[in-house]
């Protein structure tokens, strides 16, 4: 390991790294057309990441220097955004109903989703 081991270093190439990742279209999913009606996905990003170095001179009178970095991400899908004609409406996904109300909205979304993984 190099003796210019920088801890600020470590984090901005971490921090760079995460901000080329969570941009706007990675929160805002793509929209998918189902007929007349549009669907966007809202994703959740959660991240956290540690860093850290250190040196020194052990009893022996041996040097060394040491360091590590990581980092972790949770993805989740939070809401869906419906438009359809003159009608937007957000839908939770975590709020109990609003699968069965995006299915009545959206009736052909059963099919297209099978479709889109198919063409996979």
């Amino acid at each position: 390991m190099s003796d210019n081991f920088s801890i600020s270093e470590n984090i901005n190439n971490i921090f760079e790294k995460l901000e080329s990742f969570v941009k706007t279209n990675t929160v805002v999913g793509e929209p998918m057309n189902v007929g007349d009606t549009t669907i966007i996905p809202f994703i959740d990003i959660c991240f956290g990441l540690g860093t850290g170095g250190g040196g020194g001179t052990d009893d022996k009178g041996s040097k060394g220097t040491g360091g590590g970095a990581g980092s972790g991400a949770k993805i989740s899908p939070t809401a869906i955004l419906v438009i359809k004609g003159d009608r937007i409406e957000i839908l939770p996904i975590k709020k109990a109903g609003s699968l069965e109300k995006l299915i009545d909205m959206v009736p052909d979304l059963v099919k297209k989703v099978k479709e889109q993984k198919n063409d996979e």
